[in-house]
């Protein structure tokens, strides 16, 4: 178990207002599948999000987060990202060390819980030209719309530099 708790839904919104960044949450009920959350596409506009935690063959984690209908070639995409051999998922207790979710609940916002640096964030290109981007706020039961510019601002005062590349086909 990590020292640190994690961070929770209000940790991070406290989070983004001391930086001055808008966002709006709409809570529902628990979703752990892109197929589950396609209800609430007409209630929150905006690119909705599917994450990836993977490892490469030397350990080093990468989450990439695509538009959720987007198809990445995991064969491939270590390539792009930088990687070491083929990547694999995570296991889910390095997600919950790490970025401090459970699986179904995993979110781009979950560097603010990476305080060592463990995790490369990766965002798709394609996703990052949407105007609003859509995560879950570290839990899986609401959705937080942030304009795709502040997610790139929200990383980087959590101590990382995103990488905005094109891993989608």
């Amino acid at each position: 178990m990590p020292e640190n708790t994690p961070k929770t839904k209000d940790d991070l919104f406290t989070f983004l207002d001391g930086l001055g960044i808008a966002h709006k949450t709409v809570d529902h009920p628990p979703v752990f599948t892109v197929a589950e959350s396609v209800a609430l596409r007409e209630e929150i506009p905006g690119g909705h999000t599917k994450n990836l935690f993977i490892k490469d063959k030397k350990d080093r984690y990468f989450l990439l987060t695509v538009e959720e209908n987007a198809e990445v070639d995991l064969k491939q995409v270590h390539t792009i990202i930088g990687g070491s051999g083929r990547v694999s998922f995570g296991r889910a207790e390095r997600l919950m060390e790490y970025l401090g979710v459970i699986p179904g609940a995993v979110t781009a916002f979950g560097a603010i819980n990476d305080t060592a640096g463990n995790v490369t964030f990766v965002l798709d290109a394609d996703l990052m030209a949407e105007e609003t981007v859509n995560c879950h706020p570290l839990a899986n039961d609401a959705t937080t719309s942030i304009a795709s510019g502040d997610l790139v601002r929200f990383m980087e005062a959590t101590g990382h530099k995103p990488l905005v590349l094109k891993v989608t086909s």
